[in-house]
């Protein structure tokens, strides 16, 4: 299988499987209705166990372009494979977001909230302030990111930028549990997207699906889950370098 594959695979199950745990807490007559957060923080914790788990061996499972780019300031990993990666990990996570229209298809058309059908694709702030918005995905990736480059980095090769290196190095188990962490502690404001593909594919879904009165994608601030993970990978990259010296 080759990385990019394994990228589009990893980031499918992850979307699916996380995607999936919301459609089943928020939407109309599903057996889980009603879960609340805790059902879908310990749901995506475990969507990015099978994502790794799948993708680690092929591609270093980043699943996640903010991983990408910080792994590519910090000197980890090729810029030549970033467009790669990314294109990969976008497509990914469209593609899995469709999978969970079709699977709760019904229950989309017996819930009449449009917003509720939207947070089960791509994240929408409980209280909508662009500034407390954009650095709560800054500090939730960059918690992320800081616990991937100490948890990975004494297994890094010197002198070899071009092997995938990421998530999957650390094993699937202990990045489940730092994603868990950040959505009980900082996930309650903007539903801590963290991953600029998490909500930009399921978005571009939303758009271009038909669902039943699905109201709008919320374009205005889809700018926000992407520009806030990559700073705050991009500033744990940075920090790590920093401390290293």
């Amino acid at each position: 299988m080759t990385p990019f594959i394994a990228e589009f695979i990893g980031t499918f199950l992850l979307i699916l499987l996380g995607n999936g745990v919301v459609a089943n807490v928020v939407l109309q007559d599903t057996k889980g209705h009603s879960g609340g957060w805790i059902v879908i923080t310990v749901g995506w914790a475990m969507a990015v166990f099978v994502g790794v788990l799948v993708a680690q061996d092929y591609s270093g499972a980043h699943i996640n372009p903010a991983v990408t780019v910080a792994l590519a300031v910090g000197g980890k990993f090729a810029w030549s494979k970033v467009g790669g990666y990314v294109l990969a990990q976008v497509l990914g996570a469209a593609a899995g977001a469709s999978c969970v229209w079709l699977t709760y298809i019904q229950h989309y058309r017996t819930t009449k909230d449009p917003v509720l059908k939207l947070a089960t694709f791509s994240t929408i702030p409980q209280i909508r302030h662009n500034g407390a918005n954009l650095f709560s995905e800054i500090i939730g990736t960059f918690v992320l990111l800081i616990a991937v480059f100490f948890l990975t980095g004494p297994n890094i090769p010197v002198g070899d930028p071009s092997r995938p290196v990421g998530l999957g190095s650390l094993g699937a188990l202990p990045v489940s549990l730092v994603v868990l962490a950040i959505g009980l502690s900082l996930g309650g404001t903007t539903g801590y997207a963290i991953n600029p593909a998490r909500d930009l594919g399921p978005r571009i879904a939303h758009a271009l699906l038909p669902i039943q009165d699905k109201g709008s994608s919320n374009w205005n601030y889809a700018w926000i889950p992407i520009v806030g993970p990559l700073a705050g990978g991009a500033f744990a990259a940075l920090l790590y370098g920093l401390l290293q010296v």
